[in-house]
Formats: structure tokens, sequence, C-alpha cells
């Protein structure tokens, strides 16, 4: 897994055994389109962050993570049921933070666990 662009410090904050799950708000990297879905779902292993040479000049941070078979989540169905989202109207405002933690009742929302 590769968050913030990859920086070093967020995946510093999580261990062997966490669950992960990632959100896209479009299909692409700087797109306009909406999905606003959960894309995909796994455990972190490994002790460690480690660099990834992607050529260029870029060399971002990663963990290693162990992704489970998982279909598409939209979000929007969910936003008044989970715990992180403190007011339904500004659902996004917590994904402008990048990594973040949630808690069991909220992995369990999903469909995709």
């Amino acid at each position: 897994m590769q968050v913030g662009h990859g920086k070093l410090a967020p995946l510093r904050r999580i261990a062997a055994g966490d669950r992960v799950a990632y959100y896209a708000p479009a299909t692409a990297l700087g797109g306009t389109d909406k999905l606003q879905s959960f894309v995909s779902i796994g455990v972190v292993h490994g002790d460690e962050p480690y660099e990834a040479d992607m050529g260029n000049g870029f060399v971002p941070w990663r963990r290693d993570v162990r992704y489970a078979v998982a279909a598409e989540t939209p979000i929007l169905p969910l936003i008044e049921q989970f715990d992180f989202v403190e007011d339904p109207r500004r659902w996004g405002y917590k994904f402008r933070f990048g990594l973040f933690e949630i808690n069991e009742h909220d992995i369990r929302l999903s469909p995709m666990r």
C-alpha cells in the first residue's frame, strides 16, 4: 500500500495485522467522475515500511498488504451509519486526512469485509 503520495509518516502509524480499506472518490487520480466507493480491503503484513523505486526519481514508501477478494462498495448508502462521519452533510471531510483509523463497527458495515 502507498498513501499520501508515498509519505513515510502515515505508514509508521500502522502495524502488521491492521486492516486497511481504500476509498476512491473517482476512477483515476485527479478524475472528475464520482466513483465514491470503497475499492479494496486487506490486512497489513511485514514489519516495516520500505521504499519502492517507481522510476524518474519517484521513490515512495510502501507497506505490504494481503488484499481480499472484494467488490466496489458505494459509500453513500452507508454515510448515516458510519461512526467516523461526524456530519453527514460533510461526510467527505475525514478523507482529507488521508490515512485515518476507523472502529470495528465501521469496518463491519461494508459488504467488502
